[in-house]
């Protein structure tokens, strides 16, 4: 089940505050400055940062490549793919 586009919209990760990549084939949200990836149950994200699973280096890199190879939708984009996917730090103090 597909996330409803308001929701790629408005939706942040809860521990920084910054955009998510959407993989919808995996039901996740995944946060790439911090490697943490967050589940969709049933359609619902599950955006509680103690249930949001580590990424290790290589699920990273291949989460990075999907998402570059396939245009994955970022949220709080509007839902365009290659928007700020990288692995930048925060934001500046």
């Amino acid at each position: 089940m597909a996330l409803d586009p308001l929701l790629i919209e408005v939706l942040a990760c809860p521990e920084d505050k910054g955009p998510l990549v959407y993989f919808a084939d995996e039901a996740r949200l995944y946060n790439p400055r911090l490697r943490r990836s967050y589940e969709i149950r049933d359609g619902i994200p599950v955006m509680l940062v103690d249930e949001a699973t580590s990424v290790d280096d290589a699920e990273h890199e291949r989460l990075m490549a999907k998402a570059a190879a396939e245009g994955a939708p970022t949220t709080g984009s509007g839902g365009s793919g290659g928007s700020d996917t990288g692995t930048g730090g925060g934001p500046s103090s």
